[in-house]
């Protein structure tokens, strides 16, 4: 019997609305093990999760039957509603709208990792901002200021 066989990795990256600093350390470790868990659910491999205050990060293993689009919808779905039923912000948590999503190989997989393991340190030295704008660069991906995130300077 013919099988399907790929390798697949995706890092995905999308901001709380607004890029309110509202993940928390006190309670950001039991989020990103929450996401990993939605991801893995969905029978796909959460590599790792991390972020910073204002946004997360995902690496992924993704097999071809899951749309990034369903993946990330169903991700920001359930973690906002997490989040909310735990009451760790005021008021209502969201995501904001859209995501960056970014495509390594499997050589890739080490420096994709260290680089979301080290979100802290690097976003001592550049703002979300850059960082987004850097990755849209880097990989040559038209686009329109004005259908971005709301930006906070």
């Amino acid at each position: 019997m013919a099988g399907t066989y790929s390798q697949i990795y995706i890092h995905v990256v999308f901001a709380v609305k607004g890029r309110e600093n509202l993940i928390h350390a006190a309670w950001k470790n039991e989020l990103y093990s929450y996401i990993a868990g939605i991801i893995n659910l969905k029978d796909q491999k959460a590599i790792i999760i991390n972020g910073y205050t204002d946004h997360i990060h995902c690496f992924v293993g993704l097999k071809p039957s899951m749309a990034i689009a369903d993946l990330v919808r169903d991700i920001k779905n359930n973690s906002s509603k997490f989040v909310n039923e735990r009451r760790w912000v005021k008021g209502k948590f969201q995501w904001q709208e859209g995501y960056g999503a970014f495509s390594y190989g499997h050589s890739q997989i080490d420096r994709v990792y260290n680089y979301i393991l080290n979100q802290e340190e690097h976003h001592r030295k550049k703002s979300f901002k850059e960082e987004y704008f850097d990755f849209l660069k880097k990989y040559e991906i038209a686009h329109d200021q004005k259908y971005l995130f709301d930006w906070i300077e």
